[in-house]
């Protein structure tokens, strides 16, 4: 069974490794590698381009501009990428804090008979920089005397960081040595970030785990609001 699909990204960051040796890449060369990589079945939907400004916009009319695309759609992908966010521009003004607003909103419209939509499933898709590395928001680490991954939530949007280790219940482990403690369950958040190498190598495997989440939703403190 295929999948309806938002993509949500940066469209001209431009602080990504290049997917070809004749040219620079940006985060839209990315988001053409994935839709290439779609089976028959999946169909996606590509996010807003970046140089619209939205600071005089109302919510409503943003929601007029993104619900077709949304609304229809089952699964959210946001790519992660080095200057997804704008520096000096509120998350309000910017298209991804919304496009991820609306895909975990259940948003209702009358066509016929009215139908509401559930919370999409979600994942983040962490592009390597222009050097290749993932450390910007992917930092392999040694804690408690093992492996581990810090994610540098800082980096990102204030929705998205908040749907990050939000899960209610959480397994955790306390490090020695004022290491402070590490998260230890198999799946800490509802958005859930895989390297773009694993990703594109077998997408449907991330995909699903993101709608295994959605089956699991009420097991998450889930943050809606931009």
């Amino acid at each position: 069974m295929g999948h309806k699909i938002f993509v949500s990204y940066k469209y001209a960051d431009a602080d990504v490794k290049n997917l070809t040796w004749w040219g620079n890449s940006t985060v839209r060369d990315y988001v053409t590698e994935f839709q290439n990589k779609l089976s028959d079945e999946d169909d996606i939907n590509k996010g807003e381009e970046d140089d619209e400004d939205l600071s005089g916009l109302s919510e409503e009319v943003i929601w007029e501009k993104l619900k077709n695309r949304i609304y229809d759609s089952s699964v959210t992908v946001v790519f992660i990428s080095p200057n997804m966010r704008e520096s000096g521009k509120a998350d309000r003004d910017q298209w991804i804090p919304w496009e991820i607003s609306y895909s975990l909103k259940e948003i209702s419209r009358k066509t016929g008979k009215s139908v509401t939509s559930r919370s999409n499933a979600m994942v983040a898709v962490v592009l390597p920089d222009s050097n290749g590395s993932y450390s910007y928001y992917l930092e392999s680490r040694t804690c408690c005397s093992s492996y581990c991954t810090t994610h540098h939530t800082d980096k990102l949007f204030t929705i998205l960081a908040k749907n990050k280790f939000n899960l209610e219940d959480p397994s955790t482990r306390e490090c020695t040595n004022n290491e402070g403690k590490i998260w230890t369950s198999p799946n800490p958040s509802y958005i859930g970030a895989v390297k773009w190498d694993a990703f594109i190598a077998d997408y449907k495997k991330y995909i699903d785990a993101a709608i295994e989440r959605q089956d699991n939703i009420d097991d998450y403190t889930i943050r809606k609001e931009v």
